[in-house]
């Protein structure tokens, strides 16, 4: 390794800012074990309690119905589609009751660009969700559901993000960023916003008092340096409004959907974006590794690249198993990564508050039954 790049390895690792160029070099000629020591040395300094992270929430998909066609979705259909579906008020409540049941504390509400769901849709239903279970917190959403509600509406950015926050949801997901950057955006989402637009619109909802998460979707022909440029694009916004509590990569899958051509980024590639993000990110304080798309193998070397956190138990997800992710998981498998990884496991709320610090592997949970799963349609979906 040149002087060079150790020197930059070297200030990031002591908590000093690297440039986009620099993370770029990082990413692609650093040796790996020496990018993520350096990673680690960053999570260890900004977490010396050691302690790795997990949530128990479900994502509850409202509707598959989308205009937005974006190649890469194995989810959505098209308005018409004999395969569409919405899922009512009752049926959503009925699963916010049961993830409770099963100790979840966050309800991530999501779904397609429904032609006719407009901001009353979302108001009824998040006021509905809190009144029954005020317990929720509701991070759902995203920017590119705010700039569907306005179209729909014909309300401002501003105006839908403080009508859905008056109306129950505590914070944004890093949904619909995929890759922000122009070149490759348009390239597999033509029709959604652009980066910028997703960027502004999150902007606006930290000045409100609403935070999100970010995230990056790797593996859809973007190049090395595009993939840094995406990381900038946050770390600029975030500059401004710290209103971004975490960075949450993850890997394209590439079954069932219109996007040829393209095959998802490596495991290397992505083990290399965890612990460059770590360095890079100086402003943004948690880091989650995505054991859905990656494997549950993978999640865990994340925690020795930079990550504090495996994300969610995840009680429900469709939408990225839909395009092909297989890996499931419980409560007491999370836990057992997190301390076979040398870490001591947490469960946490949307805030990263700790709710249960699980230093006894003897006071661990019995309940493998609090596990992921892909939800069955059948009997419980309204035709869109």
């Amino acid at each position: 390794m040149s002087s060079d790049l150790q020197h930059v390895l070297d200030r990031a690792a002591d908590g000093g800012r690297i440039t986009p160029d620099e993370a770029l070099d990082l990413y692609v000629d650093a040796p790996f074990h020496a990018l993520g020591r350096a990673a680690d040395a960053v999570r260890r300094r900004r977490f010396p309690d050691n302690i790795a992270t997990y949530l128990i929430d479900r994502n509850i998909n409202y509707t598959n119905v989308c205009v937005t066609a974006c190649k890469f979705c194995a989810f959505y259909r098209a308005p018409g589609h004999e395969e569409g579906w919405v899922r009512d008020l009752p049926e959503i409540l009925r699963r916010c009751g049961e993830a409770v049941d099963l100790g979840a504390t966050q309800i991530m509400l999501q779904g397609g660009h429904h032609p006719e769901f407009g901001i009353e849709w979302y108001e009824e239903t998040f006021a509905a969700i809190k009144a029954a279970y005020p317990m929720l917190a509701l991070h759902s959403l995203g920017a590119s559901e705010v700039v569907h509600i306005g179209r729909v509406s014909g309300l401002t950015h501003e105006q839908v993000i403080a009508r859905l926050h008056a109306a129950g949801l505590d914070s944004f997901a890093g949904a619909g960023a995929e890759i922000l950057t122009e070149r490759p955006r348009h390239a597999i989402a033509p029709l959604k916003e652009t980066g910028a637009t997703w960027l502004s619109v999150m902007e606006t909802a930290h000045r409100l008092g609403v935070e999100s998460t970010a995230t990056f979707m790797m593996g859809t022909g973007e190049t090395n340096a595009e993939r840094i440029e995406h990381l900038r694009m946050i770390r600029d916004v975030q500059d401004r409004t710290g209103g971004f509590r975490s960075f949450i990569p993850w890997t394209y899958q590439p079954e069932n959907n219109h996007l040829k051509g393209h095959t998802q980024a490596t495991t290397m590639e992505y083990l290399r974006m965890i612990a460059v993000a770590r360095l890079f990110f100086d402003n943004i304080a948690h880091l989650q590794g995505s054991w859905l798309t990656v494997g549950k193998d993978v999640g865990q070397l994340t925690l020795h690249l930079g990550a504090d956190d495996l994300g969610s138990i995840m009680l429900e997800e469709n939408v990225v198993s839909a395009a092909g992710a297989r890996h499931r998981s419980n409560r007491l498998e999370l836990i057992s990564l997190i301390r076979s990884a040398g870490r001591i496991p947490a469960q946490r709320d949307t805030l990263y508050r700790h709710l249960v610090v699980h230093t006894d592997p003897a006071d661990d949970p019995v309940d493998a039954n609090v596990s992921s799963h892909v939800s069955s349609t059948a009997l419980t979906l309204t035709p869109a």
